[in-house]
């Protein structure tokens, strides 16, 4: 029982970790209708980013910083002269894209900083501890989860609380009306993608001193992302919140309790997910 809040704390902070790898993810799906699989090579590309920044300025907030902006520079680009020219063929020509994208960047990442794991060192205060829960506990993965929290406090406000957010509801619902009102609906989504591509590398940047920096790391957090907005409800933001949180739980004392079995746990939540609600927790039937 002692080892409880430990593995809550880690729970929480994968939770955290996966919210904000499958928000932008959720994002680009609920606004723009794309099912992006060069998502988690992007977020992949932060933390590889974000590892030369440290290396030359030692400054983990700087990298915070600029690591979003480059893969939303990015993501621009690719919405605006790949995406957008195969957008209205549907989903599949859309899902060849993004995996060949995905492939191009992990080899692109492989030829320039190898094909080995890479140790980031956050430093500072961050890399400390802290007494929680009588237990002393490392304060970057509380940070982990917090920064999710405001993340997904800001989103919620942006969509449902401003102009802006609902110019971009707007858009989803009626995009020729929207357009006829003098907005540029192109402009609209391709700023929709390339935030989700700066969240995908907000995202990496937070994950380097976490998990080890390797050309692998995009496949895996890949599934896991995927699981969660199958099982919160595509285009849902608040499902995306709730299932991050189960998911990252669910791992976190399936090690704890069924080692053997901790891989499919995850599997099997989305199984009776969709057996139960097929559009997911909150989801919407089409």
């Amino acid at each position: 029982m002692s080892d409880f809040p430990v593995f809550f704390l880690h729970g929480l902070a994968y939770g955290g970790l996966l919210f904000l790898v499958s928000a932008g993810l959720t994002l680009v799906f609920g606004m723009m209708n794309v099912l992006n699989f060069a998502h988690a090579a992007m977020y992949m590309l932060g933390a590889y980013f974000s590892y030369t920044i440290l290396r030359m300025t030692g400054q983990f907030w700087l990298s915070l910083m600029i690591c979003p902006l480059l893969l939303f520079v990015i993501g621009a680009v690719i919405e605006r002269f790949l995406l957008r020219r195969v957008h209205v063929f549907g989903h599949v020509h859309e899902l060849l894209l993004t995996f060949g994208l995905a492939y191009i960047i992990t080899e692109v990442v492989k030829w320039v900083w190898g094909n080995f794991p890479l140790a980031v060192n956050v430093g500072g205060f961050l890399g400390g501890t802290v007494e929680i829960f009588g237990i002393t506990y490392p304060l970057y993965r509380i940070f982990i989860f917090a920064s999710a929290a405001l993340v997904g406090i800001m989103m919620a406000l942006i969509l449902y609380r401003t102009r802006l957010g609902i110019i971009l509801r707007a858009a989803v619902n009626d995009s020729e009306m929207v357009n006829a009102l003098g907005f540029n609906v192109p402009l609209v989504f391709m700023g929709v993608f390339a935030f989700g591509a700066a969240l995908s590398g907000f995202a990496g940047v937070i994950a380097g001193p976490l998990l080890s920096t390797y050309p692998g790391m995009a496949n895996e957090i890949l599934i896991d992302a995927f699981v969660v907005i199958v099982v919160g409800g595509f285009g849902s933001l608040g499902g995306a919140v709730v299932a991050s949180l189960i998911i990252g739980e669910l791992q976190s004392f399936g090690v704890l309790l069924f080692p053997k079995l901790s891989l499919a746990l995850v599997y099997l939540l989305m199984s009776v997910v969709l057996i139960i609600k097929p559009s997911g927790l909150f989801g919407e039937k089409q």
